[in-house]
């Protein structure tokens, strides 16, 4: 069938769907074993709160049972996409879940050994509000003052270095990094991302869609950076930008807006 330039331009014709630039933002988890009790003490130890929503790619060097494992990720508010290929295949394709190429090169996932700093959202703020946040943050714990939460944010501050290869993914809160981010590493945050030092690699903010979320840069020179899944590699970037003190934001209908906070 011939399709004219009017039926083309007919706001009626629709198409059924249509591909985005958009980038899914997962993180993959490496198994070693089949034995769930040893994963989900794992999970324990590495998980903060069962709501996290983040979708992830399973990668296993052993056989196993899938459909046991993707219960039990999901049981733990994480959400399985799909299986590195391998071993998994078959069982994958049975489960209609996504099969990855291997990428050949594995992402060292950093297990921060500095605690997370607790603070509280609050539906008002007053002089001994404020007072008491500082004091319970300058000492690693929650404010439990009169005044009723609204939402519980864990934000994390990291001191070292993010080198090649290394991955660093937090939720829950801001992830401030006040060292550099090499070529070749990743920061991943489901709010915002601060990096005070010389911000290479790949940054990502808003990881789950939160599209308030922000990066601020001291020195901005990534090789991605992306804000609630819209991205933009560093071929795109704009020169004005590259190496400057940078903050980045989603704007609806505008895609990534980048600012120059030295000329803000």
């Amino acid at each position: 069938m011939t399709v004219s330039d009017n039926d083309i331009q007919d706001s009626n014709n629709k198409p059924a769907l249509a591909f985005f630039g958009k980038m899914l933002t997962f993180s993959r988890l490496h198994f070693n074993t089949d034995d769930l009790a040893a994963i989900e003490t794992q999970l324990t130890n590495s998980l903060s709160n069962r709501s996290s929503n983040i979708p992830v790619l399973i990668d296993s060097d052993v056989e196993q049972d899938l459909s046991a494992l993707v219960e039990l990720l999901w049981s733990w508010g994480l959400q399985p996409i799909g299986v590195v290929t391998g071993v998994l295949d078959s069982q994958a394709l049975e489960l209609r879940l996504a099969i990855f190429p291997s990428d050949g090169k594995r992402i060292e996932r950093i297990v921060p050994n500095k605690t997370a700093t607790a603070q509280t959202r609050k539906i008002s703020e007053s002089q001994n509000t404020a007072s008491a946040s500082t004091d319970a943050t300058s000492n690693n714990e929650t404010v439990t003052d009169a005044v009723v939460p609204t939402e519980h944010i864990t934000s994390l501050i990291y001191d070292q270095m993010l080198r090649s290869g290394q991955s660093l993914n937090h939720v829950g809160g801001d992830l401030i990094l006040t060292n550099s981010v090499n070529n070749g590493a990743e920061a991943i945050t489901d709010n915002s991302l601060h990096v005070y030092g010389r911000a290479q690699g790949r940054l990502v903010a808003g990881a789950t869609g939160d599209k308030d979320a922000r990066i601020f840069c001291q020195v901005f020179n990534p090789s991605l950076v992306s804000v609630a899944g819209t991205y933009c590699l560093r071929d795109n970037l704009p020169e004005h930008v590259i190496d400057k003190s940078v903050q980045v934001r989603f704007v609806e209908d505008e895609g990534l807006v980048f600012t120059v906070m030295d000329d803000a």
